[in-house]
């Protein structure tokens, strides 16, 4: 539980440090777009992906069922 806290933290950390080096946004999409290549640089090579969804199987698939095909959209 505390691996994952502290991965949550950390990738909250970066996208609060890079909205606040931004400043204001002028509409919700373009907040979102900007938090999502916040999220997408940190792993630019896509390398760490696999790894990372070995590890957060479960949450993927709950995410998946939720959101309905979003992420497999995303990422193929």
């Amino acid at each position: 539980m505390i691996c994952t806290t502290n991965a949550i933290e950390s990738i909250n950390a970066r996208i609060r440090r890079a909205v606040n080096a931004r400043g204001h946004f002028r509409t919700e999409q373009a907040a979102l777009k900007f938090v999502y290549l916040a999220i997408m640089s940190l792993d630019p090579t896509g390398k760490g992906r696999k790894r990372w969804s070995n590890r957060w199987k479960a949450a993927l698939n709950a995410f998946e069922i939720t959101f309905d095909g979003r992420l497999s959209a995303a990422w193929s």
